[in-house]
């Protein structure tokens, strides 16, 4: 509570930012971010709770840094974060060249092909962080969560009350989906390729006699696949871009297995 009322205070006023209990406060919220000791958002009752505060020290982070240039073997690189590091002890596999700032909470058994995550993301167990695939700053990514080639995760600092993006435990993100302004993917939830939800995407159940609609979330379970719909302008009527839930991810014991099968089933490309 004490690091947050130093945090709360210096949002209201930016001179604080040059006494050294602020820089402190704020410097150890990043280190516990970056040990997944506090997080941006994390999970209340059947919803999130984004920490305000926590965002904006991440905020009120860049302002007290300098510029410094980062040698890594024959890379250079001239930021004001530095690179995370450790992990080996912290039994992540880090392929050639994924990077990670420091900041971001990245769990034991992940795996990082040559991908990026940013400061204030929290990245859970065992999940992959495909080649160019990026998460985005504050995203929230569960555990045995599969973000496939290209994948791009949304990031977001501002307005602070703003939801990040959450992609819960055991989903699969098919390559080249987009997701970003706090878009919520429920458990084991299934995207194939190419699908790109904002907040105000719409997001149609058409599995049964009549279409549902949602915004800003695909249920657990859900398989969702690119779509359109007509939607009439001045100039006429024009397709529109939408995602469609296609059906429900089965009961398997391999869970690898399924998240692929779920999708050929219904001819969709991973």
């Amino acid at each position: 509570m004490e690091l947050k009322d130093i945090i709360e205070k210096a949002w209201e006023n930016r001179e604080l930012l040059q006494d050294k209990d602020t820089k402190i406060a704020i410097k150890t919220i990043i280190d516990e971010l970056d040990r997944g000791q506090v997080r941006v958002a994390e999970p209340a009752g059947d919803g999130w709770k984004v920490n305000e505060w926590v965002k904006k020290a991440v905020i009120l982070y860049f302002p007290i840094m300098k510029m410094q240039l980062l040698e890594v073997g024959p890379f250079e690189f001239h930021d004001k974060i530095k690179l995370k590091t450790g992990y080996d002890k912290l039994g992540v596999r880090v392929v050639p060249h994924a990077i990670a700032r420091y900041g971001a909470y990245i769990s034991q058994g992940v795996v990082m092909m040559p991908s990026y995550i940013n400061i204030g993301a929290y990245v859970d167990k065992g999940t992959m962080v495909d080649t160019w695939a990026t998460v985005g700053s504050c995203a929230q990514i569960g555990k045995d969560v599969h973000l496939s080639g290209g994948v791009g995760i949304g990031g977001v600092l501002e307005p602070v009350q703003a939801a990040p993006v959450i992609v819960e435990d055991g989903a699969f993100i098919g390559s080249r989906c987009i997701l970003v302004e706090g878009v919520r993917i429920g458990r084991e939830a299934v995207l194939g390729a190419n699908v790109t939800l904002t907040s105000s995407s719409k997001i149609i159940d058409v599995t049964g006699n009549e279409p549902v609609e949602y915004k800003g979330y695909v249920p657990e379970r859900a398989v969702v696949i690119p779509g359109s719909f007509s939607k009439k302008f001045p100039a006429g009527d024009f397709q529109v871009n939408c995602a469609l839930i296609i059906g429900k991810r089965k009961e398997s014991t391999n869970l690898k297995t399924s998240l692929n099968d779920a999708l050929r089933e219904n001819n969709v490309a991973v």
